[in-house]
C-alpha cells in the first residue's frame, strides 16, 4: 500500500522522490555534458577523432541497451535494490572516467557508466508509480519531466561552466569527478529514504528477449551515433536488420506471454493498456526534433558566431527555464486537461522553434541571441507541457508490477528518437553550410526549422489520442472528467 499524502510517510515519500530526481538529472546530463569537453580531452589524451567519438556514443548506446532489461530486473528483484546498486556503479565509473590515463580506459569507463545510467533510469519512473497515486502522481511526474527536459538543455552550459572553473590541463576530468560527491550523497539518502517493497514475481529474466531487443536497438542506433563519420551511408543495412530483429522480439514476447511465462516486455502494454502505445510513439517522435536542435544551436553559436561553450549554453537558457517552470506547473493540470495539454504544448514548441528559425536567418548576427530569447522561452514552456504530461499519461494505467519495464521501453524510444534527431538535424546543418559557402545563419535556420516539421507527426498522434479519449468518455470536456477510466486490469 502507498501511504497517504499526509504524515511522516508522505514526507518521506517526497524525500525519496528528490533522491531519484537528482540521480536522474545526473545520469541524463552525462549524455550531453561531455560534448563541450571533447576538444580538450582529445588533445590531453592524444586521441583520434574516431576514438573520442566513442566517449559520447559508447555512453549513449550502453544507456539505451540497458533500459528495458534493467526495468524488468527492478520489477522482479526490487527497484530499491537495483537503484542503489546502479547508483553505486555510476559513481565508481564516474571516478574511473575522471582518472582514466588513456582514451581506451576512458571509453571503457564511459560504456560501464552508460550501463549503470541505463539501470537507474527505469527505476526512477517505476518508483514514482510505486509511491504516488492520483493527483500526487501527476505532480511527481511533472518534476520528473522537468528533470528530463532540463537535463538535455543545460548540458552544454553546465559543461562550459565546469571547464571555465577548472581551466588548465586535465580540467575536463572534473566533468566526471563532479558526479562523485553528488552521487555519494544521493546513495546515502537513497539508503535512508527509498521504500522497501517485496520483490515481484518472476525473477527469471527472458534472456532470448534481452538478446533480440538489444541486438535490434543496437542495429538501429549504431549508424545514427556514427552519422558524422558516414555511419548512415556505410551501415544502412543495419536499419532493416534492426527492424527484423525487433519484429522477432515482438513475436517472441507474444509467444512467452501465451505460454504463461514472464516476458521481458509484456505485449499487452501496447494492446490493452490505455494511453501507453500513443504516448510511447509520441515521445519517440518528439525527441527527434527536441534532441537534435541543441547541437545545431551549439554549432551556430560557437562555430558561426565565435561564442565560448559557456556563452553558447547560456544563449539557450530561456528554453531550460521555460521547460522547468511549465513541467512543474503542468503536472497539476494533467488530470484535468489530459492529452489536450500535450497538443497545446506541441503547438507552442513548434511556434517557438519556427520563430527562432526565422530570427536566426534574418536578425542581425550581432544581436540575434537577444531576438531569439522570447522564441526559445515559448518553445521551452511548450516543451514542459509535453514531456512530463506525456510521461504521466503514458505510464498512468500501467500496472505497478510492470512499471520498470514499461518505463524502460518508453525511455528507449526517447533515446532512439534522440539518436535520429542528433544525426538528422546537424547533418542538415552541415549540408546547407557546404552548399551555401559557410552561410551559418541559413544553415542554422533550415536545421532548426526542420525540428517543428519533425514534430507534426507527434501532433497527429496526440490529437488522435485526445479525440479517442473524448469518444471513450462520451464527448465530455476535459474539465468534466478528473480521472480517466483505466484498462490496466486487462494486463
Amino acid at each position: 500500500m502507498v501511504p497517504e499524502a499526509t504524515g511522516e510517510p508522505g514526507r518521506q515519500r517526497w524525500k525519496a522522490l528528490w533522491v531519484t530526481l537528482v540521480t536522474g538529472f545526473m545520469s541524463l546530463l552525462d549524455v550531453t555534458i561531455v560534448a563541450v569537453a571533447l576538444p580538450t580531452l582529445q588533445h590531453d589524451l592524444h586521441a583520434s577523432v574516431a576514438s573520442v567519438q566513442w566517449v559520447v556514443s559508447g555512453y549513449a548506446l550502453a544507456f539505451a541497451l540497458a533500459l528495458v532489461p534493467a526495468g524488468r530486473l527492478g520489477d522482479a528483484m526490487g527497484r530499491r535494490r537495483i537503484f542503489l546498486w546502479a547508483l553505486g556503479g555510476f559513481v565508481a565509473c564516474s571516478a574511473a572516467a575522471g582518472a582514466a590515463a588513456t582514451i581506451l580506459l576512458l571509453v571503457l569507463a564511459r560504456i560501464a557508466q552508460g550501463v549503470a545510467a541505463g539501470c537507474l533510469a527505469p527505476q526512477n519512473s517505476a518508483l514514482i508509480q510505486q509511491m504516488f497515486r492520483g493527483a500526487e502522481r501527476g505532480r511527481a511526474f511533472g518534476l520528473f519531466g522537468a528533470t528530463v527536459g532540463v537535463s538535455a538543455a543545460v548540458g552544454p552550459v553546465t559543461g562550459g561552466l565546469i571547464l571555465t572553473l577548472a581551466s588548465g590541463a586535465d580540467g575536463w576530468r572534473w566533468i566526471f569527478y563532479v558526479n562523485v560527491p553528488v552521487g555519494l550523497a544521493a546513495l546515502f539518502l537513497g539508503i535512508r529514504f527509498l521504500p522497501r517493497v517485496a520483490p515481484g514475481r518472476g525473477r527469471r529474466l527472458d534472456l532470448t528477449g534481452v538478446a533480440l531487443l538489444g541486438a535490434g536497438v543496437l542495429a538501429l542506433m549504431l549508424p545514427l551515433v556514427f552519422a558524422e563519420a558516414g555511419g548512415v551511408r556505410r551501415m544502412w543495412w543495419l536499419f532493416p536488420a534492426g527492424a527484423a530483429l525487433l519484429a522477432g522480439f515482438t513475436r517472441w514476447e507474444r509467444r512467452v506471454t501465451a505460454r504463461g511465462g514472464q516476458p521481458l516486455l509484456d505485449p499487452r502494454l501496447a494492446t490493452s493498456t490505455r494511453g501507453y502505445m500513443p504516448g510511447a510513439v509520441l515521445a519517440t517522435l518528439y525527441f527527434v526534433g527536441f534532441s537534435g536542435v541543441w547541437l545545431v544551436f551549439a554549432l551556430f553559436f560557437q562555430n558561426g558566431l565565435g561564442y565560448s561553450p559557456l556563452q553558447s549554453g547560456l544563449a539557450v537558457t530561456p528554453f531550460a527555464i521555460g521547460s522547468a517552470t511549465a513541467a512543474v506547473v503542468s503536472g497539476r493540470f494533467v488530470e484535468r486537461l489530459g492529452r489536450l495539454l500535450t497538443v497545446c504544448g506541441l503547438v507552442a514548441v513548434m511556434a517557438g522553434l519556427g520563430a527562432a528559425s526565422l530570427l536566426l536567418r534574418f536578425a542581425p548576427t550581432g544581436t540575434v541571441v537577444w531576438f531569439a530569447l522570447p522564441a526559445l522561452l515559448v518553445a521551452g514552456l511548450g516543451s514542459g507541457c509535453v514531456v512530463s504530461p506525456n510521461i504521466t499519461m503514458t505510464l498512468r494505467d500501467v500496472p505497478v508490477r510492470m512499471a520498470g519495464a514499461a518505463g524502460g521501453a518508453l525511455q528507449t524510444g526517447q533515446r532512439l528518437g534522440g539518436a535520429i534527431g542528433t544525426a538528422l538535424l546537424p547533418g542538415l546543418f552541415y549540408l546547407v553550410l557546404n552548399a551555401t559557402g559557410d552561410d551559418y545563419p541559413a544553415a542554422a535556420s533550415l536545421a532548426v526549422g526542420a525540428a517543428p516539421a519533425a514534430m507534426f507527426a507527434a501532433v497527429a498522434v496526440a490529437v488522435a489520442d485526445w479525440r479517442r479519449d473524448r469518444q471513450d468518455d462520451g464527448g465530455s470536456g476535459p474539465g468534466d472528467r478528473p480521472h480517466r477510466h483505466t484498462h490496466a486490469g486487462r494486463c
